[in-house]
This record gives structure tokens, sequence and C-alpha cells, in this order.
């Protein structure tokens, strides 16, 4: 029983190895640690601010960056609108912060870009919804704190889709993936982000199993990864099966 715990033990490990290596482009859930409260930022107005200073009720946070020809702008719009119709007070209950991880981007850019979101919005104040841009130093303390990992391919950025829920103390309480939401998800996660409940998704099995595709802009069946998982479970499977038979014939 000893030597099949052991060859159940390594098999183990192997696999968790094999299924954390290094996230390239992705998230990495850090539910239960904190923002960077200090961290530096500039406002769509141009007005210098630290994060601590926005973040002072439930926060529905979003990263991005405001010119990404690819899933910044649904997003963002999929965000504008599911807001809209929440069943809780802007400003009272709940606000919502965008950051842009691109430091070349301006307080003019993040500017624009709300205007664009606030037209087809109906009854949420301008006053509910941050937009930030920042320096590198900055943005990276943010995306480090939160597992977000981005990389630069000529004009253009790698990311995934995410939208994070922050506790009033800047605790990171629940990650939402994608670029489409619902209304109850996103209520649910500022009720869970007031009471300080930490709360996992699925997003260790979609890093494992997923890859981010650069030319579809999305997530993609990693069929080398799964493949190699599958590989390893076999092999430790025959293991076992070999030393079981060997112990039964002597």
């Amino acid at each position: 029983m000893k030597l099949f715990a052991k060859i159940l033990s390594l098999l183990f490990l192997s696999t968790l190895m094999f299924g954390q290596k290094q996230i390239d482009v992705g998230v990495d859930e850090k539910l239960g640690d904190y923002l960077p409260m200090d961290a530096i930022f500039q406002n769509s107005d141009g007005d210098t601010l630290k994060l601590g200073d926005v973040i002072n009720k439930p926060i529905l946070l979003s990263l991005v960056y405001y010119e990404c020809p690819g899933i910044c702008n649904p997003l963002l719009t999929e965000l504008a609108w599911t807001v809209d119709k929440i069943d809780l007070v802007p400003i009272d209950d709940y606000q919502v912060v965008t950051i842009s991880f691109d430091h070349d981007e301006t307080p003019a850019t993040a500017q624009k870009w709300k205007k664009n979101y606030f037209n087809a919005m109906k009854k949420f104040p301008e006053e509910g919804w941050t937009f930030l841009t920042g320096d590198s130093i900055n943005i990276k303390k943010v995306t480090d704190a939160l597992g977000f990992y981005f990389k630069k391919q000529g004009n253009e950025f790698l990311h995934a889709g995410t939208v994070v829920a922050i506790a009033p103390d800047g605790k990171i309480s629940r990650y939402i993936f994608g670029s489409t939401f619902n209304q109850f998800d996103l209520k649910m996660a500022l009720l869970d982000a007031e009471a300080g409940k930490t709360n996992p998704t699925i997003a260790k099995v979609l890093q494992f199993c997923f890859s981010y595709d650069p030319e579809g802009r999305g997530y993609t069946l990693n069929i080398t990864r799964i493949a190699g998982t599958i590989m390893l479970l076999g092999i430790g499977i025959f293991l076992v099966v070999l030393v079981l038979g060997k112990r039964k014939n002597k």
C-alpha cells in the first residue's frame, strides 16, 4: 500500500506541475489577496488619485486597453448594458472601475471611451464608473495582484477577458470570465464582495484546458496540454496495475 500511495503521489505532483506552467496570457486567480491601494492612476478628467481613493464600495473591476480592436470593446459594452439594469443602487451600493493596462493611453483616451459607453446607458450615473490610466509600474502592481497576464504583440495586446469583484477594503472576491455577463451573476458577485466572501470559479480548469487564440481573440481547446495530462494519468494507472499484478502473483 505504501508503494501504491507513493505512485499516486508522484502522479499527482507530475500532473500538477504539467498543468501549472508559467502563464503567458491569462488569469491566475488570487482570491483573498488584496489590491495595492496605494497604486497611483489618473482618471478621465486628468486627476491623480490612489486606487484606495476609488475603492470604498464593492467594485466591479475590468482590465482592458481602450483602443483594443478585440474583446475589450464588447466586454465594456456588455458591462455597461448589464450594470444599467442591476437591481442595486450605483455609488451607494457599488461602483465600477476600469483600468487600462496600456501605459501609453492617456486620460484623454479614457474620456473619449467613457463618453462612448455612457451614450448607451440610461440610468447609470457617470460618477459611478471610473476610467483610469497609469504608468507601467502602477499598472504592473495591479495586474500582478490580480494574476492578470498579458503580452504585447505588435501594436496590440494578447489578453483574457474578465471582470473582478473587489471588496471595499481591496480584497479580491470573485472573477467573472468572458465578455458577456448576466445581471444575477454581477449582483451576486457584488453582494459576496460586500460580505467579504471569496468564491472560486472554474478559472483553473479554463487555464489548464484552454489557450488564448490571438487570431480569433478567444479561448480554444488546448489539445496538447490535455493529451499530456491523459498520458500521465495513463502511465500512472499502468504502473499501479503492474505493481498490484506482481504482488498478486507473489
